[in-house]
């Protein structure tokens, strides 16, 4: 695992677009498509901005998959997909039809799970294999939609899953298994209230969701807050 220290919340945010950027240039390049899923929150925002701005991208070979998603109705504030949409296609060069969203809408949420599974499979293989999952870092130690001392974190037979209720709502989520399957992990994590989580996670320490995420084409970029000792 790499740490890389950015001076703010901006520049951590510039830098993990470049990251990205970078990641789908060597994919589309490599393999002809790029498959990449963001995760859900307000720490990717000004990321996923910045990464909107890169017009020569090679936006029709790139693929976004979400890594989370809170089970609310379409345009629902609380919804993942709206930063995603407004960013990259409303804003950005990403055509509407690869932006693949969880199917929320499609009845109960384990229906939901298993069509996103078979999405997946259809477009990044039979072994989902994702070239970059971005993660974030949650003050408890969880990431995408897997908390401490849920049953969905020793899930290890599927990529997608049905989550308990968390601040009021159910949630999709990608599992350990996809999330390690995939050929790089960016995790972007700002703001002081996430330093002791990031120094266990840094370390290898602590037995939370994120402490279980593959490390080796792990790579942290952070803020000062973040990465400073409290």
């Amino acid at each position: 695992m790499k740490l890389e220290v950015a001076k703010d919340a901006e520049a951590a945010a510039r830098l993990a677009a470049l990251f990205v950027a970078h990641c789908v240039r060597q994919a589309a390049t490599v393999r002809g498509q790029a498959h990449v899923a963001f995760s859900g929150g307000t720490t990717p925002r000004r990321m996923l901005e910045h990464l909107a701005q890169q017009d020569d991208l090679p936006w029709e070979s790139l693929h976004v998959f979400q890594v989370d998603e809170r089970v609310a109705p379409d345009g629902d504030e609380r919804r993942n997909l709206n930063l995603l949409r407004k960013s990259l296609v409303e804003d950005g060069f990403l055509r509407p039809a690869q932006l693949h969203a969880m199917p929320i809408g499609a009845g109960d949420a384990e229906s939901a799970a298993r069509q996103y599974q078979s999405t997946l499979e259809s477009i990044a293989g039979s072994s989902v294999m994702l070239d970059l999952v971005q993660l974030g870092l949650g003050t408890d130690g969880h990431t995408a939609s897997l908390f401490p001392g849920d049953p969905e974190v020793s899930i290890d037979d599927r990529d997608v899953t049905a989550t308990g209720v968390h601040a009021g709502l159910q949630r999709l989520t990608l599992t350990l298994p996809a999330i390690n399957r995939a050929r790089t992990r960016l995790w972007l994590v700002t703001s002081a209230d996430k330093a002791a989580r990031l120094r266990e996670l840094v370390a290898g320490k602590g037995e939370t969701p994120a402490s279980l995420v593959r490390r080796d084409e792990s790579f942290v970029i952070a803020d000062r807050l973040a990465a400073t000792p409290q």
